[in-house]
C-alpha cells in the first residue's frame, strides 16, 4: 500500500497547527488510539494534547489528517500486513531516524494509554511482550558500532515495530470467524 502522506508532508501539516517535529509521535499516537477507538471518535487536532483546546486548522490541514487516519486504519486492518510506522526516509541520517522511531513508540504507547482503559491483563502474552518491547525501544539510541551494524539494527527494530503494532491492533480488533455451517455455503 503506498502512502498518500509522506513523513515530511505530515511534519509540514503538523507544523501549521503548532506541533513542531512531531510527525512520528503523532502517527504513533494515532495508531495506538486506533487500537482502542473507532476512527471517527479520535479528535485528530487534540491527539497529542487532549486537555488543551484544539489548535485552529484550515480545511486542507483537516483533510490531510483525515487522509492519514484513513491510511492508518486501512493499513492496520490489511491482512497482507502492509502497515508501516510513518518515519523519515532512509536517505535521512540514522540519528534522526532513530529519534523518530523512539517518538513513534512513545506516541503509540501514549495513544493506547490516553484513549480509554486498556485491559492490559486481558491481552495475550505476545501482545504484552510487544508493548514491553516498545517501552524499551523508547530508550533506543545510536551507539558507536559499525554504521552497517547500526543500520541493520535500526531496520530490525522498524520491522519489529511494524509487525508488532499491527499484531496488537489485530488482537484488539479480532476478525469474526466463520461458523462451520456458514462456510459450507461459500463453496
Amino acid at each position: 500500500m503506498s502512502t498518500v502522506i509522506a513523513y515530511d508532508q505530515l511534519a509540514e501539516v503538523l507544523a501549521r497547527i503548532g506541533y513542531a517535529e512531531a510527525a512520528a509521535e503523532f502517527h504513533g499516537s494515532l495508531c495506538g488510539a486506533l487500537c482502542l477507538q473507532p476512527p471517527e471518535n479520535i479528535d485528530l487536532l487534540r491527539l497529542l494534547e487532549p486537555g488543551d483546546a484544539p489548535p485552529p486548522a484550515d480545511g486542507e490541514t483537516r483533510a490531510a489528517l483525515e487522509t492519514l487516519r484513513s491510511e492508518a486504519v486501512g493499513a492496520l486492518q490489511d491482512s497482507e500486513m502492509v502497515f508501516s510506522p510513518l518515519l523519515p526516509d532512509d536517505e535521512v541520517a540514522l540519528v534522526p531516524r532513530v529519534r523518530a522511531l523512539v517518538s513513534w513508540c512513545e506516541g503509540f504507547l501514549y495513544g493506547l494509554a490516553s484513549q480509554q482503559a486498556l485491559a492490559y491483563d486481558k491481552l495475550s502474552e505476545e501482545a504484552r511482550e510487544i508493548l514491553r518491547d516498545f517501552t524499551e525501544f523508547t530508550q533506543a539510541a545510536v551507539g558507536d558500532e559499525d554504521p552497517d551494524i547500526e543500520e541493520s539494527a535500526y531496520a530490525e527494530l522498524v520491522e519489529y515495530v511494524r509487525v508488532g503494532a499491527q499484531l496488537v491492533y489485530m488482537e484488539l480488533h479480532p476478525r469474526p470467524t466463520l461458523d462451520p455451517a456458514e462456510s459450507r455455503h461459500l463453496h
